[in-house]
Parts: C-alpha cells; sequence; structure tokens
C-alpha cells in the first residue's frame, strides 16, 4: 500500500547538484523536511531556493566528506536543526576515470573517504535516531561499478564494492530495530558526475536522474512487508549498463 510522506525528515547527502538536488526538491514536494548536505552551503543555494519556492523546509548543511573529523561531527550538526531523522540517503560520491598505475594515493584515499567512509560513518551515527521512527530508511546510492569491473575505475569501483559491502550487513544488523536498508546500484546516470568521469557517453542515451529519483520515491511510498535490498537499475534498451 502507497503511504504518505508528509512530515518525515530526510537527510539527502550530495544535495548540491544532480540526484541529490533532484531528490531533496521532489522529496519537499511530499511534504518531506529536508536536511541538504554538501561540500558548502553555497553550492547548495539552487536546492535550497528550489525547495522553498515549493513552500518546503530545508536545512542546508556544508561538510566535507573527504575530512573524516567533519564527518564524525555532523550526526550532531544534523540533530541541532531538526529533532530526528526518518530517512537517510547516501548520495555524494566522487568518480575517478584512471588507470590504476596513474592514480595517486590521496586520488585512493578520496574516493574511499567520500564514498565509503563517510557514508558508513553518517549512518552508524545516525542509527539511534533512525529507530525511534516507525518509518525508518536509509538508502544507499551505489553504482554499476559494485557489481562489474571497468577499466580505469579502480579506485571508483573499490570504494563502491565497499560500501556494497557494508550494506548488506548493515540491512542484516538493524532489521529488528525496524529500519529498511536498501542499495541501489544503476548503470550510469546523466549527470555532472558522469560528465566529468566519461566524457565519451552521451548523456542523451544514458538513465536520467529523474527516473531514478522517482523510483526511491516509490520505494519510500511502498512500504509493505517485502523488501528489496539490492537493487540494479540499468537500461531497458541498448547497452544495459551505458
Amino acid at each position: 500500500m502507497e503511504s504518505s510522506l508528509k512530515d518525515l525528515t530526510a537527510v539527502v547527502t550530495g544535495a548540491s547538484r544532480g540526484i541529490g538536488r533532484i531528490l531533496a526538491t521532489s522529496l519537499a514536494r511530499e511534504g518531506v523536511a529536508i536536511v541538504a548536505v554538501a561540500s558548502s552551503e553555497d553550492t547548495l543555494r539552487p536546492t535550497v531556493e528550489g525547495v522553498k519556492s515549493l513552500g518546503g523546509r530545508i536545512h542546508p548543511i556544508d561538510c566535507d566528506f573527504s575530512i573524516t573529523h567533519d564527518v564524525e561531527d555532523l550526526s550532531n550538526r544534523i540533530l541541532n536543526v531538526v529533532s530526528g531523522v526518518d530517512i537517510l540517503i547516501n548520495n555524494a560520491g566522487v568518480a575517478l576515470n584512471r588507470p590504476i598505475v596513474e592514480t595517486e594515493t590521496d586520488q585512493w584515499l578520496k574516493c574511499f573517504a567520500v564514498n565509503a567512509v563517510a557514508p558508513i560513518l553518517l549512518t552508524r551515527d545516525l542509527i539511534p535516531s533512525l529507530e525511534r521512527s516507525d518509518r525508518a530508511t536509509i538508502i544507499n546510492i551505489g553504482s554499476v561499478v559494485a557489481e562489474k569491473g571497468y577499466v580505469g575505475q579502480a579506485a571508483y569501483g573499490a570504494s563502491k564494492h565497499a560500501l556494497l559491502g557494508f550494506t548488506k550487513v548493515l540491512a542484516q544488523e538493524v532489521q529488528e530495530k525496524g529500519i529498511r536498508v536498501h542499495s541501489i546500484n544503476p548503470g550510469a546516470i546523466a549527470t555532472e558526475m558522469i560528465r566529468e568521469a566519461r566524457p565519451d557517453l552521451n548523456l542523451g542515451d544514458l538513465i536520467q536522474p529523474d527516473e531514478l529519483v522517482d523510483f526511491i520515491i516509490y520505494l519510500l511510498k511502498h512500504r509493505g512487508s517485502m523488501v528489496m535490498d539490492d537493487l540494479r537499475i540499468r537500461r531497458a534498451t541498448g547497452d544495459p549498463w551505458y
């Protein structure tokens, strides 16, 4: 059965652009209060304006996901502006398209910090708040590279493999607490990030961000007895992943 999301509170990371911005505005349209997280409040301005234009509630928070100390303080900052969290969407990420031998140490570390360590720590720290919600849901936005290997994407792929492995254990550990966990691993999405990582791809041929967002909202609104843990999303025609 479809349930209303009105008056729930969602934390959306990577909310300044792409999937995150559309998620924030789409959830606000459903009556959800948004905590929008990105690297700076300046980059969040369009998201904030978009949500406010809908009459929605939004709290922008800046956090550098590549700095562990900043991430460790993030849950406290979130719970200073909202009384609790019902939905956590770990969407923030960085991509890298470079051969292994040309990938610098700091690039490896940044990929893992942003794509794996940050969502892991934020999830850990928000579980006590999520436990208090009767609609608690955690969605980790992964990638097809968590399942498949692509030349030039070792750092990105390894970090997404790590996130998927964490998510599988998380789903089991919080099941009895009433928290639903979904891992969404789509093929290439037509966002700024894919344009930067794969300039050879035609964005018009890829999955569109609003298609993925519509699917996420469907998951949040249809909370029955069946649980879909690991969701792999691909194009309906042509190359299934690109």
